[in-house]
C-alpha cells in the first residue's frame, strides 16, 4: 500500500515538473521572440511590455487571490462535467477582474497621447464591458450556487449590444476597413463588415469562454496567440512601431501574468469576466488591424472547442428527431473533457493544445513573411 502511494506521489511529482517547465518554457520562448522584435523591428519596446506587465499582473492576482478568498468567491463545478473536476471545486474564481485591467491600464499608459490612442479607447470599453458581462455571469451563478448565471440569451444579447456600441464607433471614426484579407486575396465586404464584425466578437468571445475548462488552457494559448498578432501587425507594418503590436503584447503579458497562479493545480480560475474579455480583445484587435484570417489560423483551437460543441449538439438533435434516440459523436464537449473522458491527463492535454497552439502561430508568421 505505502508502496504504491510512493508510486503515486512520484506520478504526481512528475506532472508537477512538467507544467513547471511547460510555463517556464512558454515565458522565455515569448521573452526570446520579443528580444527579437525589437532588435528586427528597431525600438518596439516589446521585451519591455511583456515582462513588466507579466511581473505586475502576476503580483495584482496573488494580491487579488487572497481579497477572494476573504469573501469565499469560489467556482461552482457543473454537476455533468467530467467526475475529476469536483476536486476543484471551492478554488477561487473571477481572477478576470484583476488581470484583465491589468492589461488595459497598461496599454492606456504606453498610448497615452500618441496618434492611435483614439484606437486603444476603442477597444478598452470593448474589453471592459466584455469583463463586466462575465463579472455579471460570474456573480449571478456564485449567488445561485449553480454553475450557470446568466441564461445563455440573455448574455448573448448583452454581448450583442455592447459589440453593436463597438462597430458603430469604429466606423464613425473610420477604424475598421471595407476590403479583409483572406490569404492572399483582397476580399471587397463594404457594408458587410458590420454584421460581420458583430459575429466575429460574439463567436471569439464565446470560443474563449468555451475553452476556459482546464488549468491553464486558456490562458497559455491566449498568451501564443497574442504574440503572434502582435508580430503578425509589426510584419505587416514594419515602419509603423507604434502600432495595436504593443497592446497585443501586453495582454499576452498579462495573460502570462494570471497563468503563474493559473497553471495546473490552478490557485485561481478567470471566470467569465476573464475569458470573455480575451476573446473581445481577441476580436477586436483582428477587426481593426485587419487580421481576421490570421486569428481563425492561430486561434485555430478556439474554433475546435467551439465546433465540437455544435457539432455535438447539432448531430444529437438530428439523430433524437429521425430516431427518437439523440446520438454523440464526442464523449463530451468542449473537446478537451473528450481528450478527458478518453484518459489522458489534464496536463498531457494542456501542453498539447498549447503546442498545436504555437505550430499554428508559426505556421501564419511564415505565411506573412513569405508573401
Amino acid at each position: 500500500m505505502e508502496k504504491s502511494k510512493n508510486i503515486s506521489d512520484h506520478k504526481k511529482l512528475s506532472f508537477l515538473n512538467r507544467i513547471n517547465n511547460q510555463i517556464l518554457f512558454l515565458f522565455g520562448l515569448i521573452s526570446i521572440t520579443c528580444l527579437f522584435s525589437d532588435y528586427y523591428f528597431k525600438s518596439s519596446n516589446l521585451t519591455i511590455s511583456f515582462i513588466s506587465t507579466a511581473l505586475i499582473s502576476s503580483v495584482i492576482t496573488f494580491i487579488g487571490l487572497h481579497k477572494l478568498k476573504k469573501v469565499k468567491i469560489k467556482q461552482i463545478i457543473r454537476e455533468e462535467g467530467p467526475k475529476n473536476h469536483f476536486l476543484k471545486q471551492g478554488t477561487p474564481t473571477m481572477g478576470g477582474i484583476f488581470f484583465i485591467p491589468v492589461g488595459i491600464i497598461i496599454s492606456n499608459i504606453l498610448y497615452f497621447n500618441k496618434d492611435n490612442y483614439k484606437i486603444i479607447l476603442t477597444l478598452s470599453f470593448i474589453i471592459i464591458f466584455f469583463m463586466l458581462i462575465g463579472f455579471i455571469d460570474d456573480f449571478l451563478s456564485l449567488k445561485k450556487q449553480l454553475n450557470t448565471g446568466l441564461k445563455s440569451n440573455q448574455k448573448l444579447i448583452l454581448q450583442f449590444f455592447i459589440s453593436l456600441v463597438f462597430i458603430i464607433i469604429c466606423a464613425s471614426n473610420n477604424l475598421i476597413p471595407d476590403d479583409i484579407q483572406i490569404a492572399n486575396t483582397i476580399v471587397h465586404v463594404g457594408n458587410i463588415i458590420y454584421p460581420l464584425g458583430i459575429f466575429v466578437l460574439l463567436a471569439e468571445s464565446n470560443s474563449t469562454n468555451l475553452t476556459d475548462g482546464l488549468d491553464g488552457l486558456l490562458s497559455g494559448c491566449s498568451v501564443l496567440i497574442f504574440t503572434g498578432l502582435a508580430i503578425t501587425i509589426l510584419i505587416e507594418n514594419p515602419n509603423n512601431n507604434w502600432t495595436l503590436a504593443p497592446l497585443c503584447i501586453v495582454m499576452a503579458g498579462s495573460c502570462m501574468g494570471f497563468l503563474f497562479l493559473n497553471k495546473h493545480p490552478a490557485k485561481l480560475f478567470m471566470g467569465d469576466s476573464g475569458s470573455l474579455a480575451i476573446g473581445a480583445s481577441l476580436g477586436g484587435i483582428a477587426l481593426i488591424s485587419n487580421n481576421l484570417w490570421s486569428l481563425l489560423i492561430m486561434g485555430g483551437i478556439l474554433a475546435a472547442e467551439s465546433i465540437s460543441v455544435i457539432i455535438q449538439v447539432s448531430i444529437f438533435k438530428i439523430t433524437k428527431h429521425l430516431t427518437g434516440k439523440g446520438h454523440k459523436i464526442f464523449l463530451m464537449t468542449p473537446l478537451h473533457h473528450h481528450f478527458e473522458l478518453k484518459g489522458n491527463n489534464e496536463i498531457i492535454i494542456v501542453g498539447s493544445f498549447w503546442v498545436a497552439t504555437l505550430l499554428l502561430v508559426i505556421i501564419n508568421l511564415i505565411f506573412f513573411i513569405k508573401s
